[in-house]
């Protein structure tokens, strides 16, 4: 790779290859519109990327400013990336390599949420516009041209996995899923195909429960009843978006002694599978007799058989990302570009403007069709006059050169001399 990265990014990433869940969610935001409203006042670009299993920040500014900001926001741990290093790691995300179930979907969608947040809250500046859709892109193009996403499991369904791991297998089973979002349609999708019993799916809102529970064969339970169905299951799967546990120990340690049998001295297990981020369970929920509590980090041995199994396709992926590094590199330096230019556009706005406006007073009164074509004529003068400079400002800034590309608006809105290097 020969291109050198001009544009300013910083990316701070915390995910499960550094991290246990606990740390994650020490380190989450709770709230992503007042976090963005914060960066935007910092820096020229912001975007807040959180899954259950990472916290990414991509602003548009420098690593030290960004480890700084972070600071003064409480949190420290984060991996910090600058240049070409931030593009590498948005092409991989996207394209599912850096995922814990490797070749996943679900981070398409998740990295296009995140931008369409930035972009409502005014934080989402052009070149963070630019490197999230090209990275979009590039990830749809590794699902064309490898298998890395043939049969690949998620989140919801290596839960699942992770349910059969504990009682064998799902069929005549009982089973209850909390929440009925993105990870909750995954978790259902997986159950619906095992021949269940029963599902049961339980969330904040009963309409939602309902839609859901009428895809996939399952009975809605309204969130009141929630420890009533805790206690008909085998299996509870929780994956709600709540902002603290729904699922609390003194209830819970109610419902295990329902569990217990007159002639058995121990509850009936309860496999209880927490994958929410924030966690859903509270703490101290695994001392209870009879629950077998797990969570998003006992889905790692699931994950790593899922990477042992695709390692040709995700080298496959990391060869396609290496082909589109040196493009994509070059598309941020030339949407820097066009940030300098920008400048020279604004100068050469505010003269068309003053002299249009004198050459029209000079005619006296003159009509709208008067003044229409006077607006066109200085418009396209400007435009025309500015285009070669604009070719060579996008070309330097493009081929890494943003010294080069700024001296050129520099010369033409300042008058300041404009060397060359001599490079013989």
């Amino acid at each position: 790779m020969d291109e050198h990265l001009v544009a300013s990014l910083a990316l701070a990433s915390l995910s499960h290859h550094s991290a246990h869940a606990g740390t994650i969610e020490v380190h989450r935001f709770p709230d992503e519109r007042a976090f963005l409203t914060a960066a935007r006042e910092r820096f020229k670009g912001a975007l807040i990327l959180q899954t259950c299993n990472r916290v990414e920040i991509l602003v548009q500014g420098d690593g030290p400013a960004l480890e700084m900001f972070l600071a003064e926001q409480g949190r420290n741990g984060f991996t910090v990336l600058e240049g070409t290093a931030v593009l590498r790691h948005l092409l991989e995300l996207a394209a599912g390599i850096d995922s814990m179930i490797v070749g996943e979907d679900q981070i398409l969608g998740q990295m296009k949420k995140s931008l369409a947040l930035a972009t409502e809250e005014i934080a989402a500046s052009p070149l963070i516009s630019l490197a999230i859709d090209k990275s979009v892109h590039v990830g749809i193009q590794v699902r064309r041209r490898t298998q890395i996403n043939r049969g690949a499991v998620s989140i919801g369904s290596a839960a699942v996995a992770l349910a059969e791991e504990q009682i064998g297998s799902l069929a005549e089973r009982h089973i209850l899923v909390i929440g009925s979002g993105e990870l909750g349609m995954l978790v259902a999708q997986a159950l619906a195909a095992k021949g269940l019993t029963a599902i049961y799916v339980a969330n904040r809102t009963y309409e939602r429960a309902v839609i859901l529970a009428d895809k996939i064969g399952g009975r809605a339970v309204n969130l009141k009843d929630l420890y009533r169905y805790i206690a008909l299951s085998d299996v509870v799967i929780s994956c709600t978006s709540a902002p603290h546990p729904i699922i609390h120990c003194d209830p819970l340690q109610e419902v295990m002694r329902e569990r217990k049998w007159p002639s058995e001295p121990v509850p009936r297990p309860l496999v209880l599978i927490d994958i929410a981020q924030p966690r859903d369970v509270e703490d101290g929920a695994d001392c209870i007799e009879g629950v077998r509590l797990f969570g998003i980090d006992d889905l790692r041995s699931i994950s790593e058989e899922n990477m042992r199994s695709r390692k040709n396709e995700a080298e496959r992926a990391r060869e396609f990302i290496d082909e589109e590094l040196d493009a994509f590199i070059r598309l941020m330096n030339r949407q820097a570009g066009d940030d300098i230019l920008a400048d020279l556009y604004i100068w050469a706005e505010m003269i068309r403007v003053r002299e249009r406006d004198r050459a029209i007073h000079r005619l006296g009164n003159g009509d709208d069709r008067t003044r229409e074509v006077m607006d066109d004529l200085t418009r396209v003068m400007v435009k025309k006059m500015l285009a070669d400079a604009t070719v060579a400002v996008r070309t330097s800034a493009e081929s890494g050169d943003l010294a080069s590309a700024e001296a050129i608006v520099r010369a033409i809105t300042r008058g300041d001399k404009l060397c060359f290097r001599n490079d013989a």
